[in-house]
């Protein structure tokens, strides 16, 4: 067999790749780094038939889940030449924060990888080509799919260049976020609330507009259950040219605040993606909803419906410019979860309608 040529990846390394990915969701889902795991394999009659060690990478500036594995394995005193390494994510080829996990693993001695995800960070792929070109075998696609699944939002912003965007709406089953006079607390339940500051805790920045700012006064802040802070603060972002108050709940406790002053989303996406943002909550009233809608750049919608009537009072979204019902913009439902009395509907935004 020729230097760097993969046979397919067998049932053990298959099986590791399972135990890569549970790794790999014990990394925050927040950040600018993906969530990555990595197993490694003993050589021998039975390639596999040992755990050498495991690893996850658990954040920016830590160790990348390959670099943690063979800490791992050398805290065990393994012997990791000749092993395989079964990762979730190919190694990253560049050095950033931490250092290359293709170099790593080929001074480790490391014989063969087996890779769920190819790469798509241009400032970070390579690792396969780099191994391959050392002797190493390499094979890439091994539950391809899987590993989409948990990278979602991360693959999509460093494919698209711009941060995930999910677009969050709480309403009445006739789909009103305020009523006639303008009150809004609480159309939905407490078990929404709370599902809703679960999300908060694994985004990056929360986004609302000075009309939403200046009327709620919202801290923008992700809550545990017991009504603390959680560990990780989202960025929270004011859209618009008003300006804000010296005084209120956004300057207290909570993630930085940032004020763009433009009403471009593209605009706001672009100065996130600057400062690495991966995932955006957009969680303002129906006009900014409904210009995140009309620019295309909203993937997900989280909707939680209470079974509440109002009959009048704010609409959801603002208009979209939609005339015909032929041309109104329809979602790919992804989940339907009952939370107390409501129901939250997670759709996403197909790319052809954008």
């Amino acid at each position: 067999m020729a230097a760097g040529t993969a046979v397919e990846a067998t049932g053990v390394e298959r099986d590791a790749m399972a135990r890569a990915l549970d790794l790999a969701r014990r990394g925050p889902a927040h950040g600018p780094n993906p969530r990555v795991g990595c197993v490694l394999l003993a050589p021998g009659p039975v390639p596999g038939a040992r755990v050498l060690g495991e690893g996850w990478h658990r954040g920016a500036g830590t160790p990348h889940a390959e670099v943690a594995a063979l800490a791992d394995a050398r805290a065990r005193g393994a012997d990791v030449r000749g092993a395989t390494a079964v990762v979730t994510l190919e190694p990253c080829d560049h050095t950033g924060r931490t250092g290359p996990c293709s170099v790593a693993l080929l001074e480790a001695g490391v014989a063969r990888v087996v890779v769920a995800v190819p790469d798509p960070n241009p400032a970070a792929a390579g690792g396969a080509g780099r191994l391959r070109a050392a002797g190493v075998e390499v094979v890439v696609g091994v539950e391809e799919a899987a590993g989409r699944e948990l990278l979602g939002p991360w693959l999509h912003a460093v494919s698209r260049g711009r941060p995930h965007v999910t677009l969050k709406l709480a309403a009445t089953l006739d789909g009103r976020v305020a009523a006639a006079d303008g009150s809004s607390r609480w159309i939905t339940s407490p078990e929404s609330r709370a599902h809703a500051h679960a999300l908060r805790a694994e985004v990056d920045a929360l986004v609302v507009g000075t009309g939403t700012a200046l009327a709620d006064d919202p801290a923008l802040t992700a809550r545990a259950a017991d009504g603390g802070l959680t560990a990780h603060q989202p960025l929270r972002v004011v859209v618009g040219t008003r300006d804000l108050p010296a005084a209120g709940r956004l300057a207290g406790p909570g993630g930085e605040v940032l004020h763009l002053r433009t009403r471009d989303p593209r605009e706001v996406l672009a100065a996130l993606h600057a400062r690495e943002v991966r995932r955006a909550l957009v969680e303002g009233g129906p006009t900014l909803a409904a210009a995140f809608l009309r620019a295309g750049v909203v993937d997900q919608v989280h909707a939680y419906v209470a079974p509440v009537l109002l009959g009048a009072g704010r609409a959801a979204v603002g208009d979209l410019g939609i005339g015909s019902i032929g041309d109104a913009l329809r979602l790919r439902t992804r989940e339907v979860r009952p939370l107390g009395p409501d129901v939250l509907v997670v759709a996403d935004v197909e790319e052809e309608e954008r």
